[in-house]
Order: structure tokens, then C-alpha cells, then sequence
């Protein structure tokens, strides 16, 4: 027999589950906390004990997932020998996550959408956009370019964030559009900007 917390964590991943696919499909502004509940066989009061409202599960899905890819590229990260395998590893779990599906970046599109019409949701998405930069910033820190030198300590995280979440909108348009070597190469073009920089002064 299954204890009060297992329940609630079931309770907790079906309504995760419902959501994530209902957001995906139908958009956040046309998903109620009401259909949600009933695609999760729950009550709609469980949306508002776990998660405080239709927000909350949003801003849970996405953490979670965000969590999960970052271990996954870290590890990734660590094991890469070249510049360009850094960020293919990039590249690869933005287009292919390790969890979540192609529903993960939908749903930051979507998000990204549904911030830009409400504040709090900008609010809350302008800081996950800031530590994911920050983290960016302090893993390019930490690289080479081919020749040995280090990556310039300037900060070009949210560039890299743009380029990966741009050039992924365009491959899914068109998926031939944006080949992995493209990629590889506007996300280098990101990093490796102020040395181009410091060239032209």
C-alpha cells in the first residue's frame, strides 16, 4: 500500500505529465487549470496544493527539465576535448534533450511567448535566462581555442543562449535548414566575438 508521500509525488508527476502535454499542444493561454486536472484524473485543488496554479506547474516543468539537461551537457562538457565538441555537446542536447522530448523546447518557446505578455512570467523567465548566461560565462572560462589560448573572459553567455535557441527555432521550421556544422559554427562565431573585438579596436 502506497504511503501519503507516494501518493502526493504520483499525484505531483501526473499533473507534470498532463500539463507538459496539454502546454504543448495547445499553447499555455488555452490549457485551464481544469483540463489539466482532468487529463491527470485529478482535482483541480491538487494543481493549486502542489503548485499554487497554472504558473507554477509551468515554471516546475520547465526547471525540471532545464536541471536535467544542464547535468547532462556538464558531463558532456567535461569529457569534450576541442572547442568545437563543447559546443556540438551544446548544440546536440538543445535539439535532442535527454529528457522531456521535443515538448522541452517547445515549451520554452512558448514560455518565451507568454512572458512577453506577462509580467511575472518575464520576471521569473529573465532570471532562469541569467543564471543559464551565468553558467555559460563560467564554463567558457574554463576553455581553449584551438591554438591553446583561452576563450576571452568576456561575458558572451546570453549570445550563446540566442544563437542555440534561434538557430533551433529555424531548424524546427525546417529541419534542413540549420545542419549540425552550421551550428557548430554561428555558436563558435558567439564565442569567440570579442577576440574580433579586440582585433578591430
Amino acid at each position: 500500500m502506497a504511503t501519503q508521500g507516494e501518493r502526493r509525488a504520483e499525484t505531483r508527476q501526473r499533473l507534470l505529465d498532463a500539463a507538459a502535454e496539454l502546454f504543448a499542444t495547445r499553447g499555455i493561454d488555452a490549457s485551464s487549470v481544469d483540463a489539466i486536472a482532468e487529463r491527470a484524473q485529478r482535482t483541480s485543488g491538487a494543481i493549486y496544493d502542489h503548485f499554487g496554479g497554472k504558473e507554477g506547474i509551468l515554471f516546475a516543468l520547465l526547471e525540471g527539465w532545464v536541471d536535467d539537461v544542464a547535468a547532462v551537457i556538464s558531463a558532456e562538457l567535461v569529457a569534450a576535448d576541442t572547442l568545437d565538441d563543447r559546443l556540438a555537446a551544446l548544440w546536440r542536447n538543445i535539439t535532442h534533450p535527454p529528457t522531456g522530448d521535443d515538448r522541452w523546447i517547445r515549451l520554452e518557446h512558448e514560455l518565451w511567448s507568454y512572458a512577453a505578455r506577462d509580467d511575472r512570467a518575464r520576471a521569473h523567465l529573465a532570471r532562469r535566462y541569467v543564471a543559464a548566461w551565468e553558467s555559460v560565462d563560467d564554463a567558457i572560462a574554463e576553455w581553449t581555442l584551438d591554438d591553446g589560448r583561452p576563450v576571452p573572459a568576456r561575458p558572451t553567455g546570453a549570445a550563446v543562449i540566442g544563437v542555440l535557441l534561434g538557430l533551433e527555432m529555424m531548424r524546427r521550421i525546417d529541419p534542413t535548414a540549420i545542419d549540425d556544422r552550421t551550428a557548430v559554427a554561428a555558436l563558435r562565431g558567439a564565442v569567440e566575438a570579442p577576440l574580433l573585438q579586440e582585433t578591430t579596436r
